[in-house]
């Protein structure tokens, strides 16, 4: 396992994921101003894939590099406000899930399924039928 590959590969998501929700803060305050623009982000949007979103900054200056510059400078915004808190909150969100899954899973294994209680029966007390009918026979 290479620790610093995952810190890298995981810092590259969360940039990404930031410049995600920097694009709708950023289109939701020029939908209130200039409707149009938005509707031309929304449209770039879909067209630049916004998974890579250095990628798609860069693709963005070169069609409008006043909207790119709203679009870091809101991204860079969120980045010293969210990172302060995300150590501790990844770390807690994890254990915090983990438990509910081994919860849910220790439910799942020791449930009794009473819903045909025959097939219980039978699993728990095989007899053969066999034998007895046999014997039935000769008495």
């Amino acid at each position: 396992m290479n620790i610093k590959q995952i810190a890298k590969d995981t810092s590259k998501m969360l940039q990404s994921y930031l410049t995600y929700q920097a694009v709708r803060t950023v289109s939701a305050q020029i939908n209130e101003t200039n409707p149009y623009v938005a509707a031309w982000l929304h449209r770039f949007s879909t067209k630049e894939r916004i998974q890579d979103g250095e990628k798609y900054i860069e693709q963005l200056f070169l069609e409008k590099p006043e909207l790119a510059l709203r679009i870091m400078t809101v991204r860079q915004h969120l980045a010293e406000e969210v990172t302060e808190f995300l150590p501790e909150m990844v770390s807690t969100g994890i254990t915090q899930a983990n438990m509910e899954h081994r919860r849910q899973h220790l439910e799942r294994i020791t449930q009794l399924d009473l819903s045909n209680p025959s097939i219980q029966e039978s699993e728990s007390n095989p007899t053969d039928t066999s034998s007895d009918e046999t014997s039935s026979d000769k008495s």
